[in-house]
């Protein structure tokens, strides 16, 4: 393709980082380069604890052990997301219970969150889809009623925020991603940002294999050892070294990418007034991170046609997920909630178009007139 969907960005700085680190003789886990990822994740996202992962799966996996996640107990989520917000539940023994989503902003309809909550569910996963955020004061209030753990999936969230807060800070646990594919990025990469003070400890046990080794490393105790379940979930400081390079220009790649956002925007607008197509709506009180920009089409043979052509002209675009509860292995672990309308519906729909740093302006004129063109 002469224009990809994605092209990975750099800032310059992550080879001569990934030098420094093979200097420093340290590139396991938790070194200095994981260190300074963790505090500039804290500092940005006002979460009480950071811990760099190996993925915003990873990130996910934890959360679930960290919630006590057990053999039917149940973990309310929409359909439209990633495999991995379910995948993480499952494993522990967990049921998926898949809503519906809003019309407008594509996340979950947090009035619809009531009627699935049954004496059996133990947590709620809103997932921040593009970066825009959920109805979080409605979804924390009904957590707070109903005594269940807000997860936050903002694996497409960093640099968002909802009424002044950052996304992923706002539950008890919130979820991060640094795929290639995201704003800020270290290859593959995550992070689990702890927001409840309660789960911490256990929280850095989990991350280290099950022992208390961070205590270890910090005094507490003569001797590490096997304590609780956990798993290898730490990257290496090689990831983190490209990754911190990432995050001190975080800023100004989300200010270049607001740009091309906006230009796909203001030139989609006649289009959208037209009725050719539906533009993203942006929630209130919500700031986005320009992570995508997608086009809801009138329908899927529209959508399948605008590909087609687009591909012709060496422009890849693609759509998004397939949705869970229509899945074999959702179908097989999970139930649906309601009413599946909207998910269906729009997922047939939604278009996913170029968006990445030094993507040339001209290729969304070409994008419009393709669509002018159908």
């Amino acid at each position: 393709m002469k224009v990809p969907f994605n092209r990975p960005h750099m800032t310059g700085r992550e080879l001569s980082y990934i030098a420094r680190a093979h200097q420093n003789s340290m590139l396991a886990g938790d070194g200095p380069f994981t260190a300074a990822c963790s505090r500039w994740l804290e500092q940005r996202t006002g979460a009480r604890k950071a811990l760099l992962t190996h993925s915003c799966t990873a990130a996910l996996d934890m959360a679930a052990i960290l919630a006590g996640i057990g053999p039917g107990d149940e973990v309310i989520l929409p359909s439209y997301t990633f495999v991995s917000t379910a995948n993480a539940f499952v494993l522990r023994g967990g049921v998926p219970v898949f809503v519906d989503i809003r019309a407008d902003t594509l996340n979950l309809d947090a009035s619809l969150i009531e009627s699935a909550i049954t004496p059996r569910t133990r947590a709620i996963v809103p997932v921040h889809y593009a970066g825009v955020a959920c109805e979080m004061d409605a979804i924390l209030e009904i957590a707070r009623r109903r005594g269940l753990l807000v997860i936050e999936d903002a694996a497409q969230g960093l640099m968002s925020d909802y009424r002044g807060r950052a996304l992923g800070a706002l539950g008890a646990l919130g979820a991060l991603s640094f795929h290639e594919t995201k704003n800020v990025i270290s290859g593959e990469g995550g992070a689990l940002l702890v927001n409840d003070e309660r789960l911490i400890a256990r929280a850095e046990i989990v991350r280290e294999k099950g022992t208390d080794r961070s205590r270890f490393f910090r005094g507490e105790v003569d001797k590490y050892t096997w304590v609780d379940i956990g798993s290898s979930f730490l990257p290496g400081e090689i990831v983190a070294a490209f990754l911190l390079a990432q995050m001190e220009d975080a800023d100004s790649i989300t200010a270049r990418r607001l740009e091309l956002w906006q230009r796909y925007h203001a030139r989609f607008e006649p289009l959208e007034r037209a009725g050719r197509l539906r533009r993203p709506l942006i929630a209130a009180g919500c700031r986005h991170n320009a992570h995508l920009y997608y086009i809801l089409l009138p329908s899927l043979e529209l959508r399948t046609r605008l590909m087609a052509r687009l591909k012709a002209l060496g422009i890849l675009s693609v759509f998004h997920y397939v949705p869970l509860h229509s899945s074999p292995a959702g179908r097989r672990f999970g139930r649906v909630s309601g009413s599946m309308a909207n998910t269906d519906d729009l997922s047939a729909r939604v278009l996913r178009l170029p968006l990445w740093i030094g993507l040339d302006p001209a290729v969304i004129e070409t994008i419009a007139a393709a669509i002018e063109s159908l």
